[in-house]
């Protein structure tokens, strides 16, 4: 039986999502231990991987479950339980077998959480601290990134992917209490995207950058910034497999 898996984690406990040789904690090397301890040794499949100390509300995975697992509330509480406190399993289905975590998804939601606010301890792993921005500048330029685009100059050197095309279907920025929040929705993302984004419209909030220069690093034809915003705001959101 497939099993699909919704989780959340706390980015800052890990070295990314994906499972990586030698003893640095991943999320998925936490949940293969966990999975074995069960005598399930299929590895799960995730719908997409987060990099060190980036946070998620919804990752999707899937696992074939051996025939003794059909219990899946009864699996549930066992995972949980040998889980650190920064995983939670959040909702666990049986699927059909054609159902693939990463192959399957339409569509990834990314949250990026800011405050302006003087840093504290408490927030340090989970938002960005940043100064006071011209927020409605912000507002305003990010709508720039819906719609397909060559986000080659949005990218992470090191990456193999060849095809650097992407449609984002929706952005969104607005306060909540106190943060400062942005929102993507995409068919996908390119190593590094959302943060190198991110930093760019911080750039214009700031009034260092302008809305013309990200049009025309947009559309290839000079990169005016390359630096990556941290990683601490950042949360994978949501995963859509409908159209």
């Amino acid at each position: 039986m497939r099993c699909k898996i919704t989780i959340s984690y706390h980015g800052a406990h890990f070295m990314g999502s994906q499972q990586q040789p030698g003893m640095l904690p991943t999320v998925l090397g936490t949940f293969i231990n966990a999975l074995e301890q069960l005598n399930i040794r299929n590895i799960p499949v995730a719908s997409g991987r987060t990099d060190r100390g980036v946070h998620a509300t919804a990752q999707v995975l899937h696992v074939d479950l051996p025939p003794y697992w059909s219990d899946l509330e009864k699996l549930k509480h066992a995972l949980s339980y040998r889980l650190p406190h920064s995983i939670r399993i959040k909702h666990l289905e049986a699927v059909s077998d054609s159902f693939h975590a990463r192959y399957s998804a339409k569509k990834r939601r990314y949250r990026y959480i800011m405050s302006e606010n003087d840093p504290n301890p408490f927030e340090a792993d989970l938002v960005t601290f940043v100064p006071k921005l011209d927020f409605q500048r912000i507002q305003q330029a990010i709508t720039v990134f819906e719609g397909s685009h060559n986000f080659e100059m949005f990218k992470k050197n090191g990456s193999t992917i060849k095809n650097f095309e992407r449609h984002i279907y929706t952005t969104r920025a607005y306060r909540h209490r106190h943060y400062l929040v942005l929102t993507f929705e995409a068919n996908g993302f390119l190593r590094s995207q959302i943060r190198m984004m991110v930093h760019f419209l911080l750039e214009i909030g700031q009034g260092n950058a302008t809305v013309t220069q990200l049009i025309e690093q947009l559309q290839g034809k000079k990169r005016h910034c390359s630096r990556l915003a941290p990683h601490y705001g950042l949360y994978l959101s949501g995963i859509n497999y409908h159209s």
